[in-house]
């Protein structure tokens, strides 16, 4: 009888982890299911399907959110009155000549005011200077590193200085000839 009860016991032990197993499995799609995907952000679009050659990076956390816009439209038909009045679309987005006249003049006076405080600031930079040869100042006599550093910071500074002047005239350059003579063309 003992070996009954013990055989009975191994039964239902072995039924009750089939059950479980057969719970575990029947719910194992639906836990795969709701594990969130990758998302990958390739540009600006955002996808769980990322193109080889679209240099997509895995995005780190939680899900996107999509929130959707209007629609970009193309170009429109645009009334024939409307046309008259205004040239053409495309000639609605150009400026006036006098107007573009106008902002080159001032864009070449800020350049030019710009130019000179650059100038101006080199040429106090090379003062200081001094052919690589700065004069010592007090403290510096008595610690030679301090004066090294400040030799370096000095270098260092120059160089910004002749890279903005040479970036201001090469602006300068790019200017139409007409802003940058101030004659009309």
């Amino acid at each position: 009888m003992t070996s009954l009860l013990r055989h009975c016991s191994l039964i239902d032990r072995v039924l009750r982890d089939a059950l479980l197993l057969g719970v575990c499995l029947a719910a194992w799609p639906a836990c795969a299911t709701s594990e969130p995907q990758r998302i990958y952000r390739c540009g600006n679009a955002y996808t769980n399907q990322p193109d080889p050659a679209g240099n997509c990076k895995p995005l780190a956390g939680g899900s996107v959110t999509v929130i959707e816009g209007t629609r970009v439209q193309g170009p429109q038909t645009v009334s024939s009155s409307v046309n008259a009045g205004s040239g053409s679309s495309a000639g609605a987005a150009k400026v006036d000549s006098a107007d573009q006249r106008q902002r080159d003049l001032q864009a070449q006076a800020v350049l030019q005011a710009e130019l000179q405080r650059a100038k101006q600031h080199q040429a106090e930079l090379l003062r200081e200077w001094n052919s690589g040869e700065p004069e010592r100042r007090a403290d510096e006599h008595r610690q030679p590193q301090k004066y090294q550093e400040r030799v370096v910071q000095l270098r260092g500074a120059l160089q910004r200085i002749d890279a903005d002047v040479a970036g201001l005239q090469r602006e300068l350059s790019r200017l139409p000839v007409s802003a940058s003579t101030g004659t009309k063309p």
